[in-house]
């Protein structure tokens, strides 16, 4: 590896110093990266970066939530308790419902125009039977609409409407459908008496009145009854945290309020749920519950816990069996015997969002496997394959409905040769991807831009086939490539959406950070071993592609860069970090590589501190695109970043701005963002976060690693940031042994999900034996 001219060459070392960074315990309180002095404050201004962050404490001290930064806080080890802005601003869509909820809800409204689903395969679907109370009703109520026994709107309160999103297939005669400008979410209104009487409450108990609106949005028009009553509801307002809702609570309940309220220590395991959700944790165990609650001076945990699971705030699973009767007496009798051991059964806490989508995603990927027509005939189209790995994806892929392909970036020529086979073939095929660059980088593959879409673009019905007359997305074959990425929300929305008879391909490369949102659903499929996986044997080529691919295995070697595809600038500080961030972009690489500064992406670790994503670009905009900022801090030509619901980054640059808002060109489809959520869901976006890079790559990548970012870092972290530049990469380095520390002895933090057990209580495809 080599410098630029004028730059300082240096080298990257594999020692390994003999300290060794343990991630946090799922709820607990812990040490985020350097930006992490102090807790929010509750009236400080909002960040819409951190909404498609994924979550620090569980992949490496990034930052994730909502777009405002108050639902950072959220996280324990999230940036939330980095900055002082990290609260919600009154603007900020604190409560608004997120695509993926949405898109559920309507799908379940639907239910009764969808007919008895076609004959059941022999192999039954062991899905569901882990939950209790009201996720149990819940999904006995959306299974009996599945078999008929009850129409949809014997569980709805008012008639079923079907979403302008299901709407059938065009018709061959009907002309191709242009693609639709993106939606931006509206936000909830607040009706003014709602607004002026939370603010009363609120301001009798001390806290902002910016919360008044979040409040309203996550309580609804009796926000400030309910805060009244109970004042820890505040605790549902993304960005308060405890101490700031026991304040609240003292001022208005004086005496009559203690750490036992069990009106507290419900709301407080609420917020220990919510928190581990942003963390990517699906579900925590009881005991860690338990264990935080004492940290709030909670003085009976246990009967904490159990009184919030009977108020219903949270769900219990039991993982695990219990032996029977007849086990325990066999145990007793033959102490020896190792076949009646018993796995201890572990106890999780959960909500029931995320249980209903994991029983969901479970059951529609079981209906995949079982409702696939497995007798395909595709040896031709495997024969004609590009290379023996793409070949063997196909063969796999006629005989499943269900299949996991992993590889790196070159791996990605394997899907897109699929989709050309199948289409060849007749089948409606088409790949789906997160973002518009993954988007074109693969119809570039297939060389058809019509067999590429965004999920978001493909769920709406802004691209893709549509709907068919059931309201299932016209495809025989979906490919999902970025499937890392995936969400267990959006993985149980985009399976519902498939038809009986359906393939799906998920596909990603195991390495990168995981999901902004909560679980891991590509890591769960692959752990289960619930259907046929593929492994690429394609290598990323070049030096970038050799450095990565040592990093993806705990190595960080010194490669050869002869045409200074890699460079290393070391840096003493992070004043001298930006600068030298701002010289790479604005001098250096566009004079050795002749790659302009619009195509050079800087990515750090986190968004505050004195060298993350916010001072970035500060130092950027005044080199790259000085101005006054008269459009809510932004000009035409500004580089940002679009939130347009918690976990997308959306790049774009800005064009103008009119009385509906900030005008925006978002990889080639405008996006007006209205004027009150401009502050809340857009940013400048020069300099990403790994998280709000991961799914895209840009011809030069420069990668900024100050001396306070050094414990943000993991493998994960450093294989994306480093995976995202085509041509070159810089990297600002600036944490000595930190770095081969982080990609030697820091993996990826486990998330708790329930997803792979529930796979694996699945019946075992033929295919997949």
């Amino acid at each position: 590896m080599t410098a630029l001219p004028g730059e300082t060459p240096g080298t990257v070392g594999t020692d390994t110093p003999q300290d060794t960074v343990s991630p946090p315990e799922a709820g607990a309180e812990g040490p985020e990266h350097a930006e992490a002095p102090d807790a929010p404050d509750a009236s400080a201004a909002s960040d819409p970066s951190d909404a498609s962050d994924a979550p620090a404490a569980s992949e490496g001290g990034e930052s994730s939530g909502t777009p405002a930064d108050a639902d950072d806080d959220a996280k324990g080890e999230a940036e939330a308790e980095a900055d002082a802005d990290a609260a919600p601003a009154e603007a900020a869509p604190a409560a608004e419902l997120s695509e993926a909820q949405a898109e559920l809800a309507a799908q379940r409204e639907l239910r009764e125009r969808i007919e008895k689903r076609k004959a059941e395969k022999a192999a039954p679907i062991a899905a569901g039977t882990g939950l209790s109370g009201t996720a149990a009703d819940l999904l006995a109520a959306v299974r009996a609409v599945e078999s008929g026994e009850k129409a949809g709107t014997a569980f709805f309160d008012r008639p079923a409407a079907a979403p302008a999103s299901r709407r059938p297939a065009p018709s061959a005669a009907q002309p191709p459908r242009t693609p639709a400008p993106e939606a931006v979410p509206t936000e909830r209104t607040a009706t003014p008496e709602a607004l002026d009487a939370v603010r009363a409450v609120l301001t009798e108990g001390g806290a902002p009145e910016a919360l008044a609106r979040p409040a309203v949005g996550a309580l609804g028009e009796q926000a400030a009854e309910l805060l009244r009553t109970d004042p820890w509801q505040l605790l549902s307002v993304p960005g308060v945290r405890p101490e700031q809702a026991d304040g609240f609570a003292r001022a208005l309940l004086g005496a009559d309020c203690g750490p036992d309220d069990g009106r507290r220590t419900a709301a407080l395991v609420g917020w220990l749920l919510e928190r581990a959700a942003l963390q990517g944790h699906t579900a925590l165990d009881a005991e860690a519950v338990r264990t935080a609650l004492a940290e709030r001076a909670v003085g009976d945990p246990e009967a904490a816990v159990r009184d919030a699971v009977e108020e219903g705030v949270a769900l219990v699973f039991q993982e695990g069996e219990e032996p029977s009767a007849d086990d325990a007496g066999a145990a007793d009798g033959e102490a020896g015997d190792a076949d009646v051991a018993r796995e201890p059964v572990q106890v999780l806490l959960g909500l029931d969002r995320y249980a209903l989508a994991e029983e969901s995603l479970a059951d529609g990927l079981a209906r995949l496997v079982n409702t696939c027509e497995k007798a395909a005939d595709w040896a031709e189209a495997a024969a004609s394959a590009p290379g023996p790995s793409a070949a063997e994806l196909i063969r796999t892929t006629a005989a499943a409905g269900l299949v996991a392909h992993s590889g790196g970036e070159a791996a990605r020529a394997e899907p897109a040769a699929l989709i050309a086979a199948a289409r060849g073939l007749g089948l409606r095929a088409l790949g789906a991807t997160h973002s518009e660059d993954g988007r074109r980088r693969l119809a570039a593959a297939t060389g058809d831009p019509d067999t590429a879409v965004t999920l978001s673009g493909l769920l709406s019905g802004a691209q893709g086939p549509g709907r068919d007359e059931d309201g299932a997305l016209a495809l025989d074959l979906l490919v999902v490539l970025d499937a890392p990425q995936l969400d267990v929300e959006g993985a149980a929305v985009l399976v519902e959406a498939l038809a009986d008879g359906a393939r799906l391909v998920l596909s990603g490369d195991p390495g990168v950070l995981g999901s902004a949102g909560a679980g891991r659903v590509f890591a769960d499929v692959l752990a289960s071993h619930a259907c046929p996986q593929v492994v690429s044997r394609t290598p990323d080529p070049g030096p970038i592609g050799e450095l990565v691919s040592g990093i993806g295995i705990g190595e960080l070697n010194q490669v050869d860069a002869p045409g200074k595809e890699v460079v290393i600038v070391p840096v003493r500080d992070a004043g001298e970090a930006v600068h030298r961030t701002v010289q790479l972009v604005a001098d250096s690489v566009p004079r050795a590589f002749s790659i302009p500064a619009e195509e050079t992406q800087v990515i750090t670790v986190g968004h505050g501190g004195a060298a993350g994503t916010r001072a970035l670009n500060e130092a950027l905009k005044q080199r790259l695109n000085p101005g006054p900022g008269r459009f809510g801090g932004f000009d035409p030509g500004d580089r940002v970043v679009h939130v347009p619901a918690p976990g997308r980054a959306v790049p774009g640059v800005v064009l103008s701005a009119d009385a509906e808002g900030l005008r925006l060109d978002c990889g080639g489809v405008p996006v007006v963002v209205p004027q009150e959520r401009v502050e809340s869901s857009v940013r400048h976006g020069w300099a990403l976060s790994a998280h709000q890079a991961a799914g895209m790559r840009w011809p030069a990548a420069v990668v900024v690693l100050p001396g306070d970012a050094a414990q943000g870092l993991s493998r994960p972290w450093v294989y994306t940031a480093f995976g995202r530049g085509e041509r070159h990469l810089s990297v600002v380095h600036g944490v000595d042994q930190a770095l081969p520390h982080a990609v030697a002895q820091v993996p990826a933090q486990e998330r708790t999900t329930r997803l792979r057990p529930l796979l694996e209580a699945l019946p075992t495809p033929d295919a997949a034996s």
